[in-house]
């Protein structure tokens, strides 16, 4: 019997394939840019539309390899923000989730969200809206209610001499279908943003 891929090798793979289709060596001759509309396909570069095609591709056939082996997308990352830290589970951008996954998930969003709790004490929050073009300010007892409507969380930081911000995404069904609501209604998220007193998201 032949080996299977783990999950880190299987990120390796699709990050080499992924510079391999960046710089011209894979391309998917049959893909050509014509949307039919002249204005726009003068704009479009079939090199382009070739190297990104190639690589959807690729990463379909990984994505079924993980299927069909029960290869996890998951992986551990590490938190630490004003002196607490946080080991938790989220799916690399590049993989999918499975349904055992989708368990692990669940059962981290609890104390990620004791976490997010903990560290955002005092500081400002704000909903992503209009798909992330804007913020509405929003209360902890907000934070709590989307929290009850959905299945797992991620989180994420960007941290800079006098700047912090903590993102807290709140999600349903699967998470590779949840970033830019392409697989709403069934899979989606919610942005939560928290900052320094006075200060903005970025992100």
């Amino acid at each position: 019997m032949s080996n299977v891929y783990s999950t880190a090798q299987l990120i390796k793979i699709l990050e080499e394939e992924r510079q391999a289709c960046l710089h011209g060596r894979r391309l998917n001759l049959t893909e050509t840019p014509a949307t039919g509309n002249p204005v726009i396909d003068r704009f479009l570069k079939s090199e382009g539309v070739q190297k990104f095609t190639a690589y959807q591709n690729f990463k379909a056939a990984v994505h079924e390899y993980q299927r069909e082996h029960q290869v996890s997308g998951i992986v551990w990352r590490e938190m630490t923000v004003k002196g607490n830290s946080l080991r938790y589970p989220a799916v690399d951008d590049e993989l999918i989730a499975l349904p055992v996954d989708l368990i692990t998930l669940t059962a981290a969003k609890m104390a990620m969200l004791e976490f997010w709790q903990q560290v955002t004490a005092g500081m400002d929050l704000y909903l992503s809206i209009n798909s992330g073009k804007d913020f509405r300010s929003i209360e902890p007892m907000d934070v709590e209610a989307l929290a009850q409507r959905t299945e797992w969380a991620s989180l994420s930081k960007w941290e800079k001499l006098d700047f912090l911000e903590i993102l807290l995404q709140l999600g349903w069904g699967k998470p590779e279908e949840a970033y830019y609501k392409r697989g709403w209604p069934t899979s989606g998220s919610e942005y939560i943003h928290a900052v320094k007193p006075g200060q903005r998201p970025i992100c």
